[in-house]
């Protein structure tokens, strides 16, 4: 299960909890305007600062930092040794018969070109240069949210010299300087609680999962080339274990003895 939501609202909770605790009405934070320039100013920014083609890919980054997990990659080598297992059994050109059970298109990808006797050099290159480019449209969903989390709390400054700008325009009732200076405030507390609450974490997310994805398509490489020079099937187990998490390998290793 994924705990990227959770984590966000533990944030948010724990903000107006402390407030709270400390006196202070939750009322006294939503103020308006101060949200309409933080988050009206970051996103304008963020808009200004990408083309609207990386933009548009906006709403499935957000599914994608909420809600997507990468998969461990103990399945994937299981897969790729029981492919290895039947192409020494039937060849190679057996294998078409697997690739409807195949759901991973990168990987699907990777034995079409096998069992169509392409080239081995040219079968790498080709899934390097995918992996390349999926590394680069990651990079680009990355940049956008690490740009709106240095955008907001600028913005939320901005807010604040804004709202003291016009509480010193009013100086002549100083009973009213103290709630409207607190006023003020919030469009900093807007600003830099949005971005280490939600832009820069979702950043983070995206980059987490980007990272645990590229290693995923290496090991698909890597058991592709493998799997297409004929490799024993046990060696290319042991050569795609090396990807695992040193606490995988050993529970791998323990279920592999057993059977």
């Amino acid at each position: 299960m994924d705990l990227a939501i959770f984590g966000f609202f533990i944030g948010v909770i724990s903000l107006v909890l402390g407030f709270t605790l400390e006196g202070g009405e939750v009322g006294a934070l939503i103020q308006l305007t101060a949200a309409l320039i933080v988050f009206g100013g970051t996103i304008g920014a963020t808009i200004f600062s990408f083309p609207f083609q990386d933009l548009k890919q906006l709403p499935k980054l957000l599914r994608v930092g909420l809600f997507r997990t990468i998969p461990e990659p103990q399945e994937t080598i299981e897969l790729i040794v029981s492919l290895a297992n039947e192409a020494r059994r039937e060849g190679l050109l057996y294998l078409e018969n697997r690739l409807a059970e195949i759901d991973d298109p990168f990987l699907r990808k990777g034995v079409q070109l096998v069992v169509d006797g392409t080239d081995p050099e040219l079968v790498k290159s080709i899934l390097e240069a995918e992996i390349y480019a999926i590394e680069e449209r990651h990079q680009v969903g990355k940049s956008i949210f690490e740009a709106a989390g240095g955008y907001a709390p600028t913005m939320g400054i901005i807010g604040t010299v804004m709202g003291l700008v016009h509480v010193l325009s009013s100086i002549d009732t100083p009973e009213k300087l103290g709630p409207a200076i607190a006023m003020a405030f919030i469009a900093t507390l807007y600003g830099v609680s949005s971005a280490n609450l939600f832009w820069l974490p979702i950043a983070s997310k995206l980059s987490n999962l980007s990272k645990k994805e590229l290693v995923l398509r290496q090991l698909m490489l890597e058991g592709i080339v493998s799997l297409q020079a004929g490799y024993n099937p046990i060696l290319i187990r042991e050569r795609l274990t090396a990807f695992l998490r040193p606490e995988m390998r050993e529970s791998g290793e323990e279920r592999y003895s057993e059977e």
